[in-house]
């Protein structure tokens, strides 16, 4: 949605992978702008906001997500957003045009307040990003979460921190003030992006358990602890590979696998969710940044002794003009050498490097086995030696 947002995708139907009258063709009555506002498990039904009852013999909760709000005066006013859904960009672009938008604050400082930093950028649109920390996209290890905020800077992105937002106010010059612990700010639009969580409502309302994380718990079926109920996407939770535990992922490929399994299991086709290693990635400009798996907190708190080693190297082969630096950081458990996780930062080869790592967290590869990984080697992509070999061996030794 930040590409539509930023025009780098023109067709907002580019963004539909499939319409309701698509689906009717098949079968399947889909119907939008329609908000369920009760389950009635008794009588087997749902009741939609206008009224209507819906019979049902199973139920599938796909209730996504809410926006995590902070509660201040005025955060609801005309001109203030939150990208969460297909609508909100709708939205935000059409803002953007009505009010000849100049200046945006970006409230968050997460991968989507990255993406919408460089969307906004790249159409001209002055930006700063409010963040309560001190760095960016803390996922990251603190030195490459500096290189993400050296890359805002270079491109004139403001990047602010230790705020504590208070209010959002009318605004004299501009159409909206954010007040601050800083002091007051007048901008044109106001994106609230500091995360999400699992919107769990109806899941509520009849009694569905939630696990740790809030969502709501699933079996590898997809299937809830009551019988003909399901749940899939970002309201539910997954099987994380690598921890063995239950977590709370919300990104959309995940959303899409457990969509798919729960429609075979219903279907009458057995089918399990194999489960996640976290994966994940986003641009910022011309970086690429991305992480698989734990870092060392969530290592040490699944029961591992986590160890790990950071590398700066070149991307593609040294004897090639044009150096392009990578850094990329592997994390093991210092007891058994099995590889925990990985995070990568660079102008390329950066996500290609992580979803090699993914795979190689898929099937439990230790050190070892990642240290003499057979990939392809060509000059202008990689030394002989990946930086994936050297980072795995340099670990290998403190293990």
């Amino acid at each position: 949605m930040p590409y539509y947002i930023g025009d780098v995708i023109k067709n907002e139907k580019n963004l539909i992978a499939r319409t309701p009258e698509k689906f009717r063709e098949t079968g399947i009555d889909v119907r939008i702008d329609t908000r369920a506002e009760e389950i009635d498990e008794k009588a087997g039904e749902v009741r939609l906001a206008d009224g209507i009852r819906l019979p049902y013999e199973i139920l599938v909760l796909g209730t996504g997500t809410t926006t995590v709000l902070q509660g201040i005066p005025g955060e609801t006013l005309e001109g203030v957003f939150a990208l969460r859904k297909f609508t909100d960009a709708i939205r935000i672009k059409a803002w953007l045009r009505e009010v000849s938008c100049r200046k945006v604050i970006i409230v968050g400082a997460g991968f989507i307040g990255m993406e919408m930093a460089e969307a906004l950028r790249n159409i001209g649109i002055e930006t700063q990003v409010f963040h309560r920390g001190t760095l960016p996209v803390s996922r990251w290890d603190p030195e490459f979460s500096k290189v993400v905020l050296e890359e805002l800077r270079r491109n004139q992105v403001e990047f602010i921190t230790g705020v504590e937002t208070k209010s959002v106010e009318a605004g004299k010059d501009r159409r909206l003030r954010l007040v601050t612990n800083h002091g007051e700010d007048e901008v044109d639009m106001i994106l609230m992006a500091v995360g999400v969580r699992p919107d769990v409502a109806l899941a509520k309302q009849i009694g569905l358990p939630l696990g740790k994380t809030g969502a709501i718990q699933v079996n590898f079926s997809q299937q809830t602890p009551r019988a003909g109920v399901y749940a899939v996407g970002d309201c539910a939770e997954s099987f994380h590979r690598v921890s063995g535990r239950w977590v709370h992922i919300p990104l959309g490929d995940i959303a899409n696998k457990q969509g798919r399994i729960a429609g075979r299991n219903i279907g009458g086709r057995t089918m399990l969710f194999p489960g996640i290693v976290g994966a994940q990635s986003f641009k910022v400009f011309d970086l690429e940044v991305a992480a698989t798996g734990l870092d060392e907190r969530e290592a040490a708190l699944s029961g591992f002794h986590p160890v790990s080693t950071l590398v700066w190297g070149n991307a593609i082969a040294g004897s090639m003009p044009g150096n392009t630096e990578l850094g990329l950081k592997l994390i093991a458990d210092q007891a058994t050498g099995k590889l925990l996780g990985a995070q990568a930062v660079g102008k390329a080869g950066a996500v290609s490097r992580i979803n090699t790592l993914s795979a190689a967290l898929w099937a439990g590869l230790t050190l070892d086995d990642v240290g003499w990984l057979d990939l392809a080697y060509a000059p202008p992509f990689s030394g002989a030696w990946d930086p994936i070999h050297i980072a795995a061996q340099i670990l290998r030794r403190k293990v």
